[in-house]
This record gives C-alpha cells, structure tokens and sequence, in this order.
C-alpha cells in the first residue's frame, strides 16, 4: 500500500492525500508537480526512476488506510540548500 508521503521531499510543500499535485517514483519518493517538472525533469533524485502522478486515495477509506506522517526533507538532492 502506497505510504501517502505528506510533503514534496525538495521544497517541503504540503501535499496532503488528496492532493493531484503529488509524484512519485517507484519508491514512493515523494515530490511535488513544479519541482518534477522545473528543478527534477520528470526523475527521482534519489533513484533515477520516472515520476508519476500520485494515485489519491477514496477518502471513505483514509480512516482505516490513514496516509505516512513520515515528512521526508531533503533539498541538497535536488540542488537547493535548506
């Protein structure tokens, strides 16, 4: 089951499971639209993989599939300081 990352991992803006501005990579890396299209170029950072759009979760099942509270920060992989 997809982890629901809630922020993108370069800029650190909120995306919350609903949100269609969410990609992801194979790895659930988490970024959001304007940084994989400006600074990432459509590629994970961290792996090189594509980035996707993030499936949204049906909100009836966000209660018993809650999203990760897991906020993963890491600016200098995308060539921006903190």
């Amino acid at each position: 089951m997809l982890q629901l990352r809630p922020g993108c991992e370069c800029c650190d803006r909120d995306l919350p499971p609903d949100s269609r501005e969410a990609r992801i990579c194979s790895f659930e890396c988490t970024f959001c639209r304007d940084c994989t299209e400006t600074v990432l170029g459509g590629k994970c950072p961290n792996c090189g993989g594509e980035l996707v759009a993030r499936p949204v979760r049906p909100a009836d099942k966000l209660a018993k599939f809650p999203p990760s509270a897991e906020r993963i920060h890491r600016p200098e992989r995308c060539g921006r300081t903190a």
